[in-house]
């Protein structure tokens, strides 16, 4: 050891830039603000990551590209359980994914403290809400207490705020500044095309939206987005969320009469059941046809308490990937719902090419699947 005597004179301190430049770079700590604000000693090239939730890998993908797995040590199952269409394609393009341990299936309450610490991770990235560790859990409180660095971020929350942020805190985190921002950038500029239309229209011009999540997956309606998740895609792209003003939180539960006594001028339906999904539900994602999505999205329409909303009479019914409600990628929600409410407006708008674009610039994940649709008037 260099003792701070010796530290002052020429030969000490040279001893101790030694000593430092012979640390592992994994060893040289530097600070990161996340996204609650909490400043967290994150390690200077992570080689151990555990991601609370498993669509969190999702926001890797633009910044991690065809290394999106070599630093993954254990995730939570609800991707392969939740979104398993998605997971599986994910498997042909990284068959790594499957070496990557689970540390709990799709809630918080299944995931051992015991099992992440076995791992020996060097850096825990944690979403503040959702199906995983949360800020004052016991996962959270025992790697703390481990001295291993958790890192919050949030696409789920407030996804329209907090979706720059987070991914730029990841890219800080990860060594990742550069592709980073050329996503943050791509995002900030759409958003911005799409809001410079929006603050255009009066808020009465403005049609009333609601969205039935995970359409069918539930044996009652209607599981929605309030302020915030969803709901904030739909407000960011010119629409009246009518289930803003029926929940206390940005998600949660309204009944049937609650929806058809608001009539809405637009429904969504949205879900991520695979190809080979017998049941109900809406099939969404890689792998599912525009045919297959536009079959399903139609049997789940005529479920009593939709069919006959003037949404669905007017040819104003729409289904889109669940997945969107905690994914960077959520642009392309945004980008889609405002096709679908100013069609004349948004005329130039071409959500369909900005997700070639972003699954060619942003993953290296093929092209595949089916993430929105509209259905055919009833």
């Amino acid at each position: 050891m260099v003792s701070l005597k010796s530290f002052f004179n020429p030969v000490g301190l040279t001893v101790a830039m030694l000593a430092g430049a012979m640390l592992p770079l994994s060893a040289q700590a530097k600070d990161v603000r996340d996204i609650t604000g909490e400043v967290v000693s994150v390690p200077d090239h992570p080689q151990r990551i555990i991601l609370g939730e498993g669509r969190l890998i999702y926001a890797l993908e633009p910044l991690e590209g065809r290394h999106l797995f070599d630093h993954i040590v254990g995730w939570q199952g609800e991707f392969r359980e939740a979104d398993t269409q998605n997971y599986e394609q994910m498997l042909k393009t990284f068959p790594e994914a499957a070496r990557v341990a689970v540390i709990g299936r799709t809630t918080a309450d299944t995931i051992s403290p015991e099992k992440v610490l076995d791992l020996h991770p060097d850096l825990a990235i944690f979403s503040t809400t959702g199906h995983g560790p949360g800020q004052s859990g016991d996962v959270t409180a025992r790697l703390r207490a481990a001295h291993i660095p958790v890192l919050f971020v949030d696409f789920r929350q407030d996804p329209v705020k907090t979706t720059v942020p987070s991914m730029l805190i990841l890219g800080q985190a990860l060594g990742r500044e550069a592709e980073a921002k050329a996503y943050t950038d791509f995002y900030e500029e759409r958003l911005k095309a799409i809001r410079s239309v929006v603050e255009t229209i009066p808020e009465a011009q403005k049609p009333t939206v609601f969205i039935n999540m995970l359409a069918g997956a539930r044996q009652s309606c209607c599981h929605t987005a309030g302020r915030g998740n969803m709901g904030a895609f739909i407000e960011a792209a010119g629409g009246r969320n009518i289930a803003a003003s029926l929940l206390p939180g940005y998600i949660g539960d309204v009944s049937a009469e609650m929806v058809i006594a608001q009539d809405p001028d637009v429904l969504i339906l949205d879900g991520t059941r695979g190809p080979g999904h017998s049941g109900p539900g809406l099939k969404m994602g890689s792998q599912v046809t525009p045919e297959m999505a536009e079959a399903s999205l139609n049997s789940l329409l005529q479920a009593p308490e939709l069919a006959g909303l003037k949404a669905v009479r007017n040819g104003r019914a729409y289904g889109i990937w669940h997945t969107f409600y905690d994914s960077p990628f959520n642009i392309l929600a945004i980008e889609v719902m405002a096709k679908w409410f100013y069609p004349e407006r948004f005329k130039d708008l071409d959500p369909e090419a900005d997700r070639s674009l972003v699954q060619s610039r942003f993953t290296a994940m093929p092209n595949s699947g089916t993430y929105w649709i509209k259905a055919h008037a009833q």
